[in-house]
């Protein structure tokens, strides 16, 4: 008997309720939801189509997992986003189990040429995770983690959480490069590059990407690596979901403590002359062990300050003597560095930015610190509780990689700029939006390039982001999706 018979077994659902693993059994049209009508849809070109009932509860009776539809209990939870500036409404949502659900999906949508997003985490700042009238093909249930400390490698479901990655890792002492927002989802956060904490010690997350299995427009999944396919390996390196769905990753992961010297260091914002100034001597001698860079912010009672968050990826002796001098710069209202668990640092945005929260994002690649950049800095601060500037560091082994060695084109940068706005009230939209833009354009003319993982506006302008990659990404873009199937991305047009 197959897993699929038996959870539909008499058995299986008399003790589903005690068992988790067993939830999994969704598929044959249990939980599913199935159509008794066509229903209207969204095609790749943006034209009206019908899907039609018995291929909709045909894909349900294939799946592991269910279908969703818009009557369905589950729906509007399972459609919503991180970010609730996004309200979409998809014709489907098929919520897959394992990668066999993802290439039955696949193969529906390229069948009708129905529009298709796919759905990690649900963090895509623009939205481009969920569509209207489309398929979102939801991977949140797929989110076990499985760690070989032998090898020092993590094998990770495409629709796994930065914090259940972390935590996996941390139970055999090992780490890897992630986010800063645990909830975020490592699919998306990977696939455009993964900036982190430790990405001055260890790399960038692609950097630790060992292999993938992903799901082609064809339908087939494949495991690709250096040596399996490595065209299409270097292309989702760095290149985003333009290749297909990648439904499992397998990371490096490098021994590393529990507790590490690391907090955050403020200052009100009349010190950032004296902060900033010193900082652009400073940052460019700081050791690989070392990660910290500037925040621009007003706190919530009208206070503006600036904020060095640090972390330490090596002995905190050694990290307080490094960091001594900055700070003996001005009089900072909290110099909260210490040795503490990792996981301080990783969780201590969530709640600043907790699912439904209202956001809207700009940012930047910085090339050099330089004093006209920091004067820009310092005249472009914008006293609002709803803004802040954020930066990533860059720099050490992430600069020692070869510009073309991955799809991702900025290793050159030494920061990120992340000028981000989050709010509850949709009446501040438009004042929150507008003055998240008036900050980047002032910073703009330091910046080339973008992150992909975090541009709100992103159409049109894949082509000058990647520069000398992008004309290989077109080509692999030929050669596995020729259709553009996938295009709910930084876009990458197919070579013609």
């Amino acid at each position: 008997m197959d897993r699929r018979e038996f959870c539909r077994s008499a058995i299986a659902a008399g003790v589903a309720g005690s068992f988790p693993w067993l939830s999994g059994c969704e598929g044959g049209g249990g939980s599913a939801g199935r159509a008794d009508t066509s229903i209207p849809a969204i095609s790749l070109d943006g034209s009206e189509i019908e899907l039609e009932a018995a291929a909709i509860n045909e894909l349900g009776e294939s799946l592991t997992g269910s279908i969703l539809l818009s009557d369905h209990s589950e729906y509007d939870t399972a459609r919503m986003l991180w970010n609730g500036m996004h309200d979409k409404r998809p014709a489907l949502i098929v919520r897959c189990l394992e990668a066999q659900d993802v290439s039955h999906a696949v193969t529906f949508a390229r069948e009708r040429e129905l529009l298709v997003a796919v759905r990690g985490g649900g963090h895509s700042w623009p939205g481009k995770s969920s569509c209207d009238g489309g398929m979102m093909i939801d991977l949140s249930r797929m989110n076990h983690v499985r760690v070989d400390p032998d090898a020092r490698r993590a094998h990770t479901q495409g629709g796994t959480l930065l914090g259940g990655l972390d935590t996996a890792a941390r139970e055999h002492g090992l780490i890897t490069t992630a986010g800063v927002v645990s909830h975020t989802g490592v699919g998306g956060f990977t696939l455009g590059g993964g900036f982190g904490r430790l990405n001055r010690k260890f790399g960038l997350t692609i950097d630790n990407l060992k292999s993938a299995e992903i799901v082609t427009v064809d339908g087939q999944i494949q495991r690709i690596s250096a040596e399996e396919q490595p065209d299409l390996f270097w292309a989702i390196r760095g290149g985003g979901g333009n290749f297909g769905v990648v439904t499992e990753f397998e990371f490096q992961l490098h021994p590393f403590p529990l507790e590490v010297y690391s907090g955050n260091i403020v200052w009100p914002i009349e010190e950032a002359r004296d902060v900033l100034d010193f900082y652009g001597e400073w940052y460019s001698g700081l050791s690989d062990d070392l990660y910290v860079g500037p925040a621009m912010m007003t706190m919530p009672e009208g206070q503006g300050v600036i904020v060095m968050e640090v972390v330490y990826a090596g002995d905190p002796g050694a990290g307080e003597r490094e960091l001594a001098p900055l700070l003996r710069v001005g009089q900072p209202i909290d110099s909260g560095v210490t040795v503490q668990d990792y996981m301080v640092m990783q969780t201590q945005e969530d709640a600043l930015a907790h699912h439904g929260i209202r956001s809207y994002a700009k940012n930047g690649m910085v090339r050099e610190i330089t004093p006209a950049f920091i004067d820009a800095m310092i005249e472009a601060y914008q006293p609002d509780p709803r803004v802040a500037l954020f930066s990533h560091t860059s720099g050490g082994a992430v600069g020692r990689v070869d510009e073309l060695a991955t799809a991702f084109p900025h290793r050159n940068a030494e920061t990120m700029l992340v000028f981000a706005s989050l709010w509850n009230d949709p009446a501040d939209d438009e004042e929150a939006i507008a003055t998240t833009r008036a900050w980047h354009r002032h910073l703009e003319p330091f910046t080339g390039g973008y992150y992909t993982n975090i541009e709100y506006e992103i159409d049109d302008t894949a082509e000058g982001n990647y520069g000398p990659a992008y004309q290989r990404l077109a080509q692999v873009k030929a050669q596995y999706d020729p259709t553009n199937f996938f295009r709910l991305n930084s876009n990458v047009t197919p070579a013609g």
